[in-house]
C-alpha cells in the first residue's frame, strides 16, 4: 500500500467508514471517485461571494459559477480551498489597508455561508476534518490566501490570518510584493527571490504549520522557499511548463525539487496553463483587457465597479467561447508529473472561478470525468487515491505535524 493511504488510514482511525477505501476492485467511476478523499485546493470562489450574486448552496450553472455546495456533493467533491484573493496594486499604506480588509471580508464572507448552509458544508482547518466531515455527508471547506499582498510587511499578520481560519498563503499573485517576486511581474525581479521580509514569513508560516503556496512566484523565489522551509510546501494552482509554457507553470527542475523536498503540485484547470493560448482570437484580448484592469486600477475602484468587473469576467465564457482544453489534456500534465518523479507528487488544483475550467469539467460537478480519464489511462484506485487528495493530504499533515 502506497504512502498516501498509508497515511489517510492512519488518521485517527476516521475511515474505518469508507469500506474498500484504496482496496476497491470494480472500475466504475463514481464508486472508484466517491471512495477517494477528493480535494480541489483553489477555487477563487469568495470573490462572487461578495458581490452578492452567488448562493453557494444553491445549485447554479457554469460559466457564471463554477462553484457550490450541491455541485461539490453531485461531483463527489469532498473538499475545496476557498481562496480570499487580492490582486496586487501598488504597495502605498492605503492599498495594503484595503487589500487588508478585502481579504477579512472573504475570509468572513465563507464562514458566513458554511454557517448558513451547516447541514451541508462546514469550515475546516485540520487534515483530517475531511475524512469527517465526508462521514457525516457535508462538504469540508478549507480556507486559502491567495496573495501575501495584505500583510504588507507586519509578520503579525500571519497569525491573524492563521487565527481566522487560513491555512496557506500563496505568497504572492501576478506581480512582486513585499514578500517576494512573481513569476509574471512585467518589471522583472526586485529582491532576487523571497525579499527579507519573505524569509520571515516563511519561518512563522512553519513556526504555525501552515502551508507555504509556491504557485505565481518567482523560480528563483521557489527555491529561496524551499531551501529555507523545514517542511514541504505545495503549488495550489499550478501546471507543468514542459507542456504549456507559461511561467506561472513550473519546470521539470522544480518539480524535481518540489518532490526531493516532499511537496506536491496541484495541476490548475485554466486553459492557458493546461495548453499554450491562441492570442489571436477577441477572446485573449478581452482577457487581457480585463487581468490590466485587475492588475492596474481595480484597488481604486468603488465596491460596485469591482463588482461590474468581477461580473465581466465572470461573462467571459457567455459572451467569447473559446475551445478549452480537455480532461484529457489535464491528464496529460498528471501523466507527466508521475513519469518525471512518481504519482506521490501531484494533485489537482482548480481555480474554478478564477479562470479555470475544461470543456469536459467546465464545474465541480463534473470532476468524476477526471477519474474516469486516469481509469482509462490504466491508474489504479490508489493513484488516483494519491492524486486526489492523498497525497495533498500528506504535505497538509507533515506541515502541521513539524510546526514550532
Amino acid at each position: 500500500m502506497g504512502k498516501a493511504c498509508s497515511f489517510l488510514l492512519m488518521v485517527g482511525g476516521l475511515l474505518a467508514g469508507l469500506n474498500g477505501f484504496c482496496e476497491g476492485k470494480d472500475g466504475k467511476t463514481m464508486e472508484v471517485h466517491k471512495r477517494a478523499i477528493t480535494i480541489d485546493t483553489h477555487c477563487d470562489t469568495p470573490m462572487a461571494l461578495l458581490d452578492g450574486g452567488l448562493d453557494v448552496g444553491k445549485k447554479n450553472k457554469a460559466p457564471g459559477s463554477r462553484v457550490d455546495f450541491p455541485r461539490m456533493e453531485e461531483g463527489g467533491l469532498d473538499a475545496i480551498f476557498f481562496a480570499a484573493f487580492t490582486s496586487q496594486r501598488q504597495r502605498t499604506d492605503e492599498n495594503t489597508q484595503n487589500a487588508y480588509e478585502m481579504a477579512h471580508k472573504m475570509i468572513d464572507k465563507t464562514h458566513e455561508v458554511c454557517k448558513k448552509y451547516n447541514n451541508m458544508a462546514e469550515v475546516a482547518t485540520a487534515p483530517e476534518d475531511v475524512v469527517r466531515l465526508k462521514k457525516q455527508g457535508k462538504r469540508a471547506i478549507y480556507i486559502g490566501m491567495e496573495n501575501g499582498f495584505p500583510l504588507g510587511q507586519k509578520l503579525d499578520r500571519v497569525e491573524e490570518f492563521y487565527n481566522k481560519g487560513v491555512r496557506y498563503i500563496a505568497l504572492c499573485h501576478s506581480s512582486n510584493n513585499d514578500v517576494c517576486d512573481s513569476s509574471t511581474d512585467r518589471k522583472g525581479p526586485e529582491h532576487d527571490g523571497l525579499s527579507t521580509f519573505g524569509k520571515e514569513v516563511v519561518k512563522e508560516m512553519n513556526r504555525l504549520g501552515m502551508l507555504i503556496d509556491v504557485s505565481h512566484i518567482s523560480d528563483k523565489a521557489f527555491y529561496d522557499v524551499v531551501e529555507l522551509s523545514k517542511v514541504p510546501v505545495f503549488a495550489s494552482h499550478s501546471s507543468v511548463r514542459a507542456i504549456a509554457h507559461h511561467k506561472r507553470n513550473m519546470t521539470d527542475d522544480m518539480i524535481k525539487t518540489l518532490a526531493k523536498h516532499g511537496g506536491v503540485i496541484q495541476i490548475c484547470l485554466l486553459d492557458d496553463y493546461i495548453k499554450d493560448p491562441d492570442t489571436t482570437t477577441v477572446r485573449y484580448q478581452k482577457e487581457q483587457e480585463i487581468r490590466n484592469i485587475f492588475n492596474t486600477r481595480f484597488a481604486k475602484m468603488s465596491e460596485e465597479e469591482q463588482a461590474e468587473v468581477r461580473k465581466q469576467w465572470r461573462e467571459l465564457d457567455k459572451k467569447y467561447p473559446k475551445k478549452l482544453p480537455t480532461v484529457a489534456d489535464c491528464v496529460d500534465h498528471i501523466d507527466y508529473v508521475k513519469n518525471l518523479v512518481g504519482v506521490d507528487y501531484v494533485g489537482i488544483g482548480s481555480d474554478f472561478d478564477g479562470g479555470g475550467g475544461l470543456a469536459d469539467c467546465a464545474d465541480v460537478s463534473q470532476m468524476p470525468n477526471i477519474t474516469a480519464e486516469m481509469l482509462k489511462r490504466g491508474y489504479t484506485e490508489e493513484e488516483i487515491a494519491k492524486v486526489w487528495g492523498g497525497n495533498f493530504l500528506r504535505v497538509f499533515a507533515e506541515v502541521v505535524k513539524n510546526r514550532q
